[in-house]
């Protein structure tokens, strides 16, 4: 059973949020909550509580299971951009340019894995 969590307005630009998405999509859960708490980018910090959150949601879901029994692993990991704050930076000559202060908005799906092993056997047969 799925489990999902979302993580909206971070106050950082979609590209770098995308940088560590990329790093734990399709990962087990326990190599990537290693690998986000040994990576020194902002943004895994971040990345690592929306995880643990996700694991969180999931055990609401299946209070019976257990987490150590169940192979939970990184379903899909998307980032969109968000709000763009624009401010003015004074430039030479009396002139000015816009700055875009961009924010983006994470999704994060945790699965079973032993789920799609049992769907991959029901298709051979």
């Amino acid at each position: 059973m799925e489990a999902i969590a979302k993580l909206k307005n971070v106050p950082t630009s979609p590209r770098k949020m995308r940088l560590i998405a990329d790093l734990i999509r399709g990962k087990r859960v326990n190599s990537a909550l290693n690998q986000l708490k040994f990576d020194s980018k902002y943004t895994s910090r971040k990345i690592e509580k929306l995880l643990l959150s996700a694991v969180s949601n999931w055990q609401e879901k299946n209070k019976d299971a257990k987490i150590e029994d169940s192979d939970l692993y990184i379903k899909n990991i998307y980032v969109d951009g968000g709000r763009m704050i624009k401010r003015l930076r004074t430039a030479p000559q009396g002139r000015a340019h816009r700055i875009r202060k961009r924010s983006n908005h994470v999704t994060l799906v945790l699965d079973n894995l032993e789920k799609i092993n049992k769907k991959e056997d029901g298709t051979k047969n």
